[in-house]
């Protein structure tokens, strides 16, 4: 297939075209020309206006296959990410049965080839996410594992956290911590403050997140090991991480979307659909993430795509499921919480490649097209019909969105 698009403001930082106006000429799936006027023989997208960066890519992604397919599969997981502009996901290992060795990661990453979207499993850090003894770490690494988190359940043994950050610094493979403290979260369900209180509802303070991550970056400095923080959510979190730079550490972490825009007043009307974990905190909170995200602090946005069933979300709050799917509406939350759309594609498309220390696409002649085309003043509205995922629990679900996805582009391969 060739493509030509035309008058696309392409926003690459790796790319000698960046911020600069131009066409671009795919063909045989790969960026043949880049110049102000191009004529070819090619299918012609009207790129006025809009913008082409590199595609984006998620660091926090669930999808039921293996064992959870009636949530989300492959398919309809891969095909949401497309629609989303995501060109390469990471999957955490949140089945059943849990992705904890080879041979998980060797079926996934089987299932996965010859797809638009590039797919990249992780490892559990625990064997059956138990928190007891270490997974088969070096095993799943040989077979494609980048990196090991127990996904949405926090390490609380600091004996065990220690061993995984020295075993994989062995092989320069990368822990991803979930930071929670359960024995301070406890089993409440939102966020601790003036909100929890009206609500009537016992909190998660802050402090559960905070301490978490204290521990682990001191054990990251103790053993010398680099280490990934999945979804802060506090203004203390950020304070801690950024010290943790400053002095030195290999030390990086992700914010949801969501956390960008939503605060704990979502809540005021039991609506399950705004629970997820970490809980959604106050605005201090956006604020500090927000700012966080601009001076570097932050180093990606994550969807935490979590999809589930009607019957797991539309229930009473107490007993509803976390989470929502994310992956289509990453983009239009990063534009309505204000960000630069520079940043952007730093936070959603060359940051989460950074940290996962895998090749970072561009936009240059000769290099394999992967790309998003995107609008960030096109508004449309989110629902059951453009909806790609197999799940349809989303806050947004029927909300009228700013920023839309035109095409992605990726192994040859385009979704539009």
């Amino acid at each position: 297939m060739n493509l030509l698009i035309k008058s696309a403001t392409i926003i690459d930082p790796n790319s000698p075209f960046n911020q600069q106006i131009a066409d671009l000429l795919i063909e045989k799936g790969h960026i043949s020309q880049i110049a102000t006027e191009i004529e070819a023989d090619a299918e012609i997208i009207d790129a006025e206006g809009k913008y082409i960066s590199p595609g984006f890519f998620d660091l926090n992604c669930n999808i039921g296959e293996l064992g959870l397919e009636t949530k989300e599969d492959l398919y309809t997981g891969t095909r949401a990410a497309a629609a989303g502009g995501f060109t390469g996901v990471v999957l955490m290992p949140n089945t059943i049965p849990p992705v904890h060795s080879k041979a998980e990661i060797e079926y996934l990453m089987n299932r996965a080839k010859k797809n638009l979207v590039d797919v990249y499993p992780l490892g559990a850090i625990s064997h059956k996410r138990e928190g007891k003894d270490l997974a088969e770490m070096y095993d799943m690494y040989l077979s494609g594992a980048k990196a090991f988190t127990d996904g949405d359940r926090p390490v609380q043994d600091a004996g065990l956290m220690e061993r995984a950050l020295l075993y994989a610094q062995g092989f320069d493979a990368l822990i991803f911590s979930y930071p929670e403290d359960t024995a301070i979260a406890g089993k409440a369900k939102v966020n601790e403050g003036e909100i929890s209180t009206l609500l009537g509802m016992k909190g998660i303070p802050s402090l559960a997140e905070e301490l978490m991550i204290a521990r682990d970056l001191y054990l990251a400095e103790y053993t010398g090991s680099k280490i990934h923080f999945s979804t802060i959510s506090t203004t203390r979190s950020v304070e801690l991480i950024r010290e943790a730079k400053r002095k030195g550490l290999e030390v990086t972490c992700d914010v949801a979307a969501h956390h960008l825009v939503l605060t704990d007043e979502a809540l005021v009307g039991f609506d399950s659909q705004y629970k997820v974990k970490p809980p959604l905190r106050t605005q201090d909170d956006v604020e500090a993430l927000l700012n966080g995200l601009i001076d570097g602090t932050i180093d990606a946005i994550v969807s935490q795509h979590t999809p589930h069933e009607v019957e797991f979300k539309n229930v009473e709050f107490e007993v509803a499921e976390y989470g929502i799917i994310g992956l289509q509406t990453a983009l239009p939350l990063a534009l309505k919480a204000g960000l630069d759309v520079n940043l952007i594609v730093q936070k959603l498309a060359i940051g989460p490649r950074e940290i996962l220390n895998i090749d970072i696409p561009a936009i240059a002649v000769g290099e394999p097209a992967n790309f998003v085309l995107f609008d960030t003043s096109a508004e449309w509205e989110y629902n059951s019909k453009n909806n790609r995922s197999k799940s349809y629990n989303s806050p947004f679900m029927g909300q009228t969105l700013k920023g839309k996805v035109l095409l992605t582009f990726n192994n040859s391969q385009l979704y539009k």
